[in-house]
């Protein structure tokens, strides 16, 4: 397997536009006039239009309705927030280590916007908290990734799959890497989101559910860069794309939406009012074929015949780019719906 070198500092002799995008040359001076990928500043653009921080965000309704949700709500939304904090802390390293391998310096620019922009979800998570329950409480959720057997299996998946890149960065194990990396920001997310967007429908923690469609929103920003990074790759190295790698990344997926599905049962399971842990299941299944199809594998569903969006009323949170309004007050600000190729879908 091809091993992979660090991107040096600066290179005298090298190009400024880089000549590859891993293992090639380039002096690391970023002129985004002269970039190798022209699909870098457009995403450079809207991941600056998206800044935002969680202080924008009036907490004092929530504070008052979370006492009075019922146990098995408050219960889910505090489990759920301790996996998101999770997965964007490992979130924030492993986007720094890839950017090492990166030659391209304007690919490097983005992986520090991103990895940015999980540190600012990461602490949306702890504004939460100090919002809605004492310290002690805080901590105790910050530690459900140690305790619940249910969230260490799912974790220890995807921090596995990181591992052998960063103990062998390889041209192999950097592919393998941007699949889990989709499985965290594009599929372990989802179950949670669907639940606090479910709270949403029903005017609950509404300023909660703003800030997860905030992070929501750049998720899909993050999962388009490493699908374009993925997909970068294989062009460079067509060895790669081959039957092995497709059976890999549909199985991993398969894995990955019972391990997700395990999850939502836990948290979920018929014991929140108005929402279905069949329907959350089917979502599940549905958002796995339609992220293996995002990396190129139309032909590999790992669940055939889950065609539509089984909770078709969340379209109306996932398509929309908040910018800075607050949409689920429904106040007369201004907002924008995205592209519909970017998130927006109901069939596959």
């Amino acid at each position: 397997m091809e091993r992979l070198k660090k991107r040096e500092l600066i290179n005298r002799e090298a190009p400024n536009r880089s000549t590859k995008i891993v293992n090639g040359e380039s002096s690391n001076i970023l002129n985004w006039d002269d970039v190798r990928f022209s699909w870098a500043y457009p995403k450079y653009k809207r991941m600056l239009a998206n800044f935002w921080t969680p202080f924008e965000i009036n907490m004092s309704q929530d504070i008052k309705q979370f006492p009075e949700l019922p146990p098995a709500e408050q219960d889910s939304f505090l489990k759920i927030i301790g996996l998101l904090a999770l997965l964007d802390s490992i979130q924030t390293d492993y986007a720094g280590k890839v950017a090492d391998y990166l030659t391209d310096s304007s690919l490097n620019a983005l992986m520090i916007i991103l990895a940015q922009q999980e540190v600012i979800h990461n602490h949306s998570y702890s504004y939460i908290l100090s919002s809605l329950v004492p310290k002690q409480k805080q901590d105790e959720v910050f530690e459900f990734w140690r305790t619940e057997p249910t969230l260490q299996r799912r974790n220890e998946f995807v921090t596995d799959g990181y591992k052998h890149f960063v103990e062998q960065p390889t041209v192999e194990h950097l592919l393998k890497s941007c699949v889990f990396d989709v499985i965290l920001e594009g599929l372990f997310f989802y179950s949670g989101f669907a639940f606090f967007y479910h709270l949403a429908r029903h005017q609950k923690m509404v300023a909660t559910s703003t800030m997860i469609n905030y992070i929501n929103r750049d998720e899909q920003i993050h999962v388009d860069l490493f699908v374009k990074i993925f997909k970068e790759v294989l062009k460079e190295y067509p060895e790669y794309d081959n039957e092995e790698m497709e059976h890999f990344v549909k199985e991993t997926f398969k894995q990955a939406a019972e391990l997700e599905i395990d999850w939502a049962r836990e948290v979920i399971g018929n014991k929140i009012n108005g929402i279905f842990i069949e329907d959350v299941e089917a979502y599940v299944k549905f958002y796995s074929n339609f992220r293996v199809k995002q990396l190129g594998y139309p032909d590999s569903k790992p669940f055939p015949g889950y065609q539509t969006n089984p909770l078709p009323w969340i379209k109306a949170y996932e398509e929309v780019d908040l910018g800075k309004s607050d949409f689920f007050e429904q106040k007369s600000r201004q907002y924008t719906k995205v592209n519909v190729i970017d998130n927006g879908f109901d069939e596959l």
